[in-house]
């Protein structure tokens, strides 16, 4: 299992119909579903584009080998990969709730759901 994670708002997600393939608003507009590689580069991320966004903020654990469209590192050696079409549900294997600090920042992930055969890593 090749892992990876997708920041999206608590809210946004709620309205997601759960019975279809996921897509981002970017998938639309940019062409592509935005990722990134472990916790870290994730805290960065986060802190990034979405510090300033009052919204609460989940974070998918995306199994990038069960993915049945494209998707690629457009930058060699980058922590970004990007996804080319709708996730299908069964390649999301993990949701965490996303702790912010008072200022914003990403302070941590708070997983609250798995799939049960899912081998996840939290690195």
């Amino acid at each position: 299992m090749r892992e990876t994670f997708h920041l999206v708002p608590e809210a946004v997600w709620t309205v997601a119909a759960a019975d279809l393939p996921y897509a981002a608003a970017s998938l639309e507009s940019e062409g592509f579903i935005h990722c990134t590689d472990g916790v870290d580069r994730l805290s960065v991320t986060f802190d990034r584009y979405y510090a300033a966004d009052e919204r609460a903020f989940l974070a998918l654990t995306l199994d990038l080998d069960a993915l049945e469209v494209p998707w690629r590192y457009d930058a060699p050696g980058s922590p970004y990969p990007h996804i080319y079409g709708p996730i299908k549900r069964s390649a999301i294997v993990g949701l965490s709730c996303v702790v912010r600090l008072t200022d914003g920042r990403f302070s941590a992930l708070t997983p609250t759901w798995r799939r049960p055969d899912a081998d996840l890593k939290t690195t």
